[in-house]
């Protein structure tokens, strides 16, 4: 491609509205252009970005035994009405309202495919002898994002590839699930990402099990609990803590339980502003309706609940913040005041709560707070659990070493969803009894765009992007220095033919620009080889090669620098691809 017959419009100045990095050099970069909130046209150099990770996607998925379709982006909202998925989704879903001829049909635009994939299946899959199988789309989404921020990570219409699986056992289930791990792993180190896999919770899409796969990056919107020593990593809302069950029994020299007066004083940091105290040394007192039924949750001040964790203890199926009523009926005291002395419902607590000794919490009574408050004397607990968030330092559940807690952007997302869409749309199938039982499903994202952001968020430098070889929009740029010279430009378009021979995806800057204007232009969108013929290499029969990191070229003698750049980029793709 020549830079003239493409459009590539680089921009020197970061503009006002781009939050990150990512955004920031996209935008410079000439990769994307924003049309409104939420939705980017992506330019030349972006798209070929897009397709060579969905070049990468597919190769993965094909070799994974994975066989792609396409469905449709409009999708009755019937579907979703059937999955209980119409009101899960709230606001994200969009809904149409279409006239055809005399009558309005509801339909929203897919913001993923369970629902469409489910009842495909639930039509054609019939025997157990059709099990398993895996199907993929690469097909675009749409959500209605309230906030999209952070250019295309945030978005309201995105690239994704999703995958199901369908399976007669649990055991296919486990070998699709395995296969697309094994496959998203290759998909991502070929890609150049520096991806991590965590446990994490399944969420509104259902299911038991599932992982995500994760960029480390400053500002990635997630957080990462890591330990370097075993491995073990895990999103917030799924990730555990080594610590262990701590003494139940009595405080020595317990203060004396008191009574104090906090008027209009209901939340932590009111109360430690009021008495002079620590969160820390405060035990923070939950109402939940777990299976409809109320219990309080004991917590550290500081920390914050998690409830999937919450959920798992207390083994029900339906969590949720209890209502006012609710807690003024076990509590007998307005919201902000409940404690664990005498509280009129069961309980269950964090393993830190029982070493807060003479804690701070709410009397179960409308404007008032204990101090002194201790285990054994004042309330009960037969055992703890792990209930809060894990936090920097807290020990790894595999090794018992610190773990570090760290921000992420979510790349890709791997679920085992049971048989959740398929007892809900009907798709079953006849066992080898002639019984016929439900689908086993499992579901497979990748968020194609934030490939692309991802690396652009954390693959750059002071002078532009700086991409893998695999994902690069060209593996090389070619500048000869003044277009107007014919003898030069002889050169330059037989180097560029030469190198296209070989497969060599190439760019030539044949702009009519000064050398400074194009060297820079060439960092801003990060190619990852760069060739300069003119001057006085021209001359002495040489070009200047440089990668897009190295400090200085190295000069080529031009009869071997096609070959010697081929060299170059076979060797990237190959340490990829090993």
């Amino acid at each position: 491609m020549r830079w003239t017959k493409s459009l590539i419009p680089t921009m020197k100045e970061t503009p006002a509205d781009a939050e990150i990095p990512s955004h920031q050099l996209m935008l410079r970069a000439g990769l994307i252009h924003q049309l409104m909130a939420g939705a980017y046209t992506y330019l030349p150099l972006g798209w070929r970005s897009i397709q060579k990770a969905a070049n990468i996607i597919r190769e993965e998925m094909d070799r994974a035994d994975a066989v792609e379709m396409l469905m449709p982006a409009l999708q009755p909202i019937d579907l979703f009405d059937r999955t209980g998925r119409n009101e899960d989704f709230g606001s994200v879903l969009i809904r149409l309202e279409v006239a055809r001829g005399d009558r309005k049909v509801q339909m929203a635009l897919g913001p993923t495919h369970e629902e469409v994939i489910t009842d495909l299946m639930a039509r054609h899959i019939n025997s157990y002898r059709q099990l398993p199988i895996t199907l993929y789309q690469i097909q675009t989404k749409f959500r209605n994002e309230e906030r999209p921020r952070f250019g295309v990570l945030r978005t309201s219409e995105f690239l994704m590839k999703d995958a199901y699986s369908f399976a007669s056992t649990l055991e296919q289930l486990d070998e699709s699930y395995q296969a697309m791990y094994d496959a998203y792993c290759r998909i991502f180190k070929r890609c150049g990402l520096p991806y991590i896999p965590v446990e994490a919770e399944s969420g509104p899409i259902g299911g038991d099990a599932s992982h995500e796969f994760m960029i480390p990056a400053e500002n990635g919107e997630d957080q990462i609990v890591y330990c370097e020593s075993s491995g073990y990593a895990a999103n917030l809302e799924r990730a555990e803590t080594g610590r262990k069950q701590p003494d139940l029994s009595a405080a020595e020299n317990p203060q004396e339980l008191r009574e104090i007066d906090t008027p209009k004083v209901g939340t932590i940091s009111e109360v430690c502003t009021l008495l002079k105290c620590q969160p820390e040394q405060m035990i923070k007192t939950l109402i939940y309706l777990a299976d409809e039924k109320p219990v309080a949750v004991l917590l550290r001040g500081d920390h914050e609940a998690n409830e999937g964790k919450i959920r798992r203890a207390l083994n029900v199926e339906s969590l949720e913040m209890a209502d006012e009523a609710t807690i003024e009926k076990v509590t007998g005291a307005k919201i902000g005041f409940a404690g664990p002395v005498g509280i009129g419902c069961p309980i269950i607590a964090d393993h830190d709560v029982p070493a807060i000794k003479d804690a701070i919490t709410g009397a179960n009574k409308t404007d008032t707070h204990y101090t002194g408050v201790n285990i054994a004397r004042d309330y009960q607990l037969t055992e703890t659990f792990d209930l809060r968030n894990a936090v920097q330092g807290d020990p790894c559940p595999k090794s018992g070493e610190p773990m570090n807690l760290v921000h992420g952007i979510e790349v890709g997302h791997v679920f085992k969803l049971g048989t959740k869409y398929s007892d809900a749309l009907g798709a079953d199938f006849l066992n080898e009894h002639e019984k016929r039982e439900s689908i086993i499903m499992g579901c497979y994202g990748i968020g194609v765009n934030r490939i692309v952001a991802g690396l652009a968020e954390t693959s750059h430098d002071e002078n532009g992007l700086i991409w893998p070889i695999s994902i690069a929009p060209f593996e090389v740029i070619l500048i000869p220095l003044k277009t107007n010279d014919e003898e030069l430009m002889q050169v330059a378009n037989k180097v560029y033919a030469e190198l296209q021979d070989q497969g060599v995806d190439v760019l030539m800057d044949d702009r009519k620009a000064r050398p400074g204007f194009k060297f820079k232009d060439a960092d801003l969108i990060g190619i990852p080889y760069r060739i300069v013929i003119g001057g006085k290499g021209l001359q002495e029969g040489i070009a200047e090669v440089k990668g897009r990191t190295d400090d200085q070229p190295e000069k080529i003698p031009l009869d071997d620098v096609v070959a010697h750049v081929c060299n170059l980029v076979q060797k990237a793709k190959d340490e990829l691809n090993g």
